[in-house]
């Protein structure tokens, strides 16, 4: 009886699409794949809610050892220690000729202007230079100037060309040199007292 009941059932089952044609099979075999679609999904939000459940990792401790951060007068004492030296201006004046001449530029005679804040106790040497050269070397002496002297500052650099077929140009390069005072220490705390 099982045996025949069976059979029964499959001869049913295989005549089933071809009483229902094509587009209900059609139909069918969609909406079966639509169901396996949002099985899917669901499996997957249920897998990213879990994830999100998770506790995050504790940070490293090389991570809660970080330094604190300097003080006002560790940064004023900073700023200081990378001021030139205000007795040896001079020589400083001589490295930017002696760059000139290695980078080949013709360098003449230049204006210099000091100054003095009393107030921070910084001296200021102002050098302005009239160079000619090619625009490649005027650059790389600016930036050989700017790495030799980290306490200088690069305040004005202008370019001229007398026609446009000249390989040289004439560059005027003016900067400024953050000196300590030779006359006093730098000062100890940010009120400015020695």
């Amino acid at each position: 009886m099982t045996g025949i009941d069976l059979n029964m059932l499959r001869l049913r089952a295989q005549l089933l699409p071809r009483r229902a044609g094509a587009p209900a099979c059609i139909a069918v075999a969609l909406c079966l794949l639509g169901i396996a679609a949002w099985a899917w999904a669901w499996q997957q939000r249920v897998m990213a809610t879990q994830l999100e459940a998770r506790p995050l990792p504790q940070p490293a401790l090389a991570v809660a050892a970080v330094a604190p951060p300097a003080t006002a007068s560790e940064n004023l004492a900073r700023f200081y220690a990378v001021l030139g030296p205000q007795r040896h201006a001079e020589q400083q004046v001589k490295l930017l000729f002696d760059l000139a001449a290695k980078n080949g530029l013709v360098l003449a005679q230049g204006e210099y202007k000091s100054g003095y804040d009393k107030a921070s106790r910084i001296a200021t040497y102002q050098v302005t230079l009239p160079l000619k050269g090619s625009y490649a070397a005027v650059w790389q002496f600016a930036l050989q100037a700017l790495r030799a002297m980290p306490f200088a500052s690069l305040d004005e650099l202008s370019f001229r060309r007398e026609q446009i077929a000249d390989t040289n140009l004439e560059a005027r390069l003016r900067l400024t040199f953050y000196l300590s005072d030779a006359l006093t220490d730098a000062p100890t705390d940010a009120g400015g007292a020695p």
